[in-house]
C-alpha cells in the first residue's frame, strides 16, 4: 500500500512539472528513492513493485509511454533528478 501512495506522489509531481513546463508529455523520469518514512518507522521500498504501479497507473495520466530510471539511495526521501520532456 505504500508504494502504491508513492507511485501517486511521484506521478502527482511529474504532472505538475510538465504543466509547469508546458510539455504534452513526459518521456522519461530519473529518480532516487530511498527509505520512506510511515510514522515513527522507516519502510523500504520494492523497486519492481514501484515501478509496476507506476506503469499501471499512468496511462491515466497520459503517462503511458514514459519511462522511469530508478536508483535506490540512502536516506529517508525520494526525488526527482532528471526529466526528459
Amino acid at each position: 500500500m505504500h508504494d502504491l501512495m508513492l507511485a501517486k506522489e511521484i506521478i502527482d509531481k511529474l504532472m505538475e512539472v510538465a504543466e509547469d513546463k508546458k510539455a504534452a508529455k513526459i518521456r522519461s523520469a530519473s529518480l532516487e528513492i530511498g527509505n520512506i518514512a510511515h510514522g515513527d518507522h522507516l519502510e523500504n521500498v520494492d523497486l519492481d513493485n514501484l515501478i509496476f504501479l507506476l506503469k499501471s497507473i499512468t496511462p491515466k495520466y497520459s503517462l503511458d509511454k514514459a519511462k522511469f530510471n530508478i536508483k535506490k539511495t540512502t536516506g529517508d526521501s525520494w526525488k526527482i533528478t532528471d526529466i526528459e520532456v
